[in-house]
């Protein structure tokens, strides 16, 4: 497509994307927070790690859920949802065959199956989903802000209302936190709020957590100025990052999470040697 001349005194100006400086997700941006040494080996290092049941049944049951609006409204059922969980378990093991090692004893197997079926029956005490209609579902979001960091993720659902009113929802297959750790619950949402908010211009009229483990919700409005502070919390998280990597002083941060880290053995804390640390390269999400 040809540019037009500009005309005398008219001054062509062409608006260039801001260069990228890195990339963060919620889940990265966790690790750093949680403890940096773990964000240098899932980021830098990309060491790899064994999927746990816990998490499995997660993936499961989100798989379950988004499959689930696939169906007419009228067909949302209890007795549809359970019985999308077997074709589902068969499609994640047939993308990663190492899931098959989870369970070698079959009983082990079906109380795993069992389980997922609670969380999904949870869900409907916490909703009716014949009278939701998601815009989006299991949606890759991602913005470049004007300092050049991209924000990406992936939102479990997006609702938009015929008023434009957006409601961000996440599915959580644990407990809801204690009230004192409800703002680290809400961090991830807020983060997508953020992306929603500069990608569309509209701020989230609600964060929706759905707590599946124990049948609670947790709602949250935000607003403009605090998604502003937001911004700027974040930008100061990625030049810490920033610092860290170009000196490769992440240190680790010892909590009662490291019991369930596949990387202690590594880990100076616990008497272990992380690797040489390798050169510098471009952060992924």
């Amino acid at each position: 497509m040809s540019v037009p001349s500009p005309t005398v005194g008219q001054v062509m100006l062409t608006e260039l994307p801001s260069p990228v400086i890195g990339s963060l997700s919620p889940s990265r941006a966790a690790d750093f927070k949680t403890c940096p040494l773990l964000y240098r080996f899932r980021s830098i290092d990309r060491l790899p790690e064994l999927p746990s049941p816990a998490a499995t049944r997660g993936t499961l049951v989100h798989s379950v859920l988004e499959r689930l609006f696939d169906l007419p409204a009228a067909a949302r059922t209890l007795t549809a949802a359970q019985a999308l969980l077997v074709p589902e378990w068969d499609r994640l093991r047939e993308i990663e065959p190492e899931l098959d090692q989870l369970f070698t004893d079959p009983a082990e197997l079906a109380g795993w199956l069992a389980s997922a079926r609670d969380l999904v029956e949870t869900y409907f005490t916490l909703e009716n989903p014949a009278w939701v209609q998601p815009t989006e579902r299991e949606q890759l979001v991602e913005v470049i802000l004007d300092s050049g960091l991209r924000l990406r993720g992936v939102i479990d659902r997006l609702d938009v209302a015929p008023t434009g009113e957006i409601r961000v929802v996440d599915y959580k297959t644990g407990a809801s936190p204690r009230e004192v750790f409800e703002g680290k619950a809400l961090f991830q949402l807020k983060f997508y709020a953020l992306i929603v908010w500069r990608t569309r211009g509209v701020v989230p009229r609600e964060l929706r957590l759905m707590y599946l483990g124990d049948r609670d919700t947790l709602t949250y409005s935000p607003d403009a100025a605090e998604l502003g502070r937001f911004e700027r919390n974040l930008l100061a998280l990625w030049a810490a990052i920033a610092r860290a990597t170009e000196t490769g002083d992440f240190r680790p941060s010892p909590s009662r999470l490291c019991d369930w880290c596949d990387h202690k053995a590594l880990c100076p804390a616990f008497g272990g040697t992380t690797p040489p640390y390798p050169p510098p390269v471009e952060e992924s999400a």
